[in-house]
């Protein structure tokens, strides 16, 4: 159930109510007790989340955490394997090139 801000018109006089949706608007004021009370837009209640976080990884099994892990350095090899093919054939293609300006 929602919580509704409210405003008396007569004495200005600002508060809320814990109220079902279907329920109809207030309109008696607490403190004056006069029929002019009125919705108001409010802020509303905001989520709070107390805690260290709340993310998607933190609830991650072990297993899942390993495999990650070896998925990460797999690709971090690779990546070294492949820089060093490209420089390997880089060099081979200046050494074809030398001798080919030599003859």
């Amino acid at each position: 159930m929602p919580t509704y801000d409210y405003e008396c018109k007569a004495c200005h006089h600002r508060w809320e109510l814990f109220q079902s949706i279907k329920a109809d608007p207030e309109k008696k004021c607490p403190k004056c007790g006069k029929k002019q009370a009125q919705r108001v837009i409010g802020a509303g209640a905001g989520i709070l989340f107390k805690g260290s976080g709340f993310y998607q990884t933190d609830y991650r099994s072990s297993a899942y955490k390993k495999a990650a892990e070896a998925d990460k350095k797999a690709s971090d090899s690779s990546n070294g394997k492949s820089e060093s093919k490209s420089e390997t054939k880089s060099e081979s293609k200046k050494s074809d090139t030398k001798s080919a300006a030599k003859d």
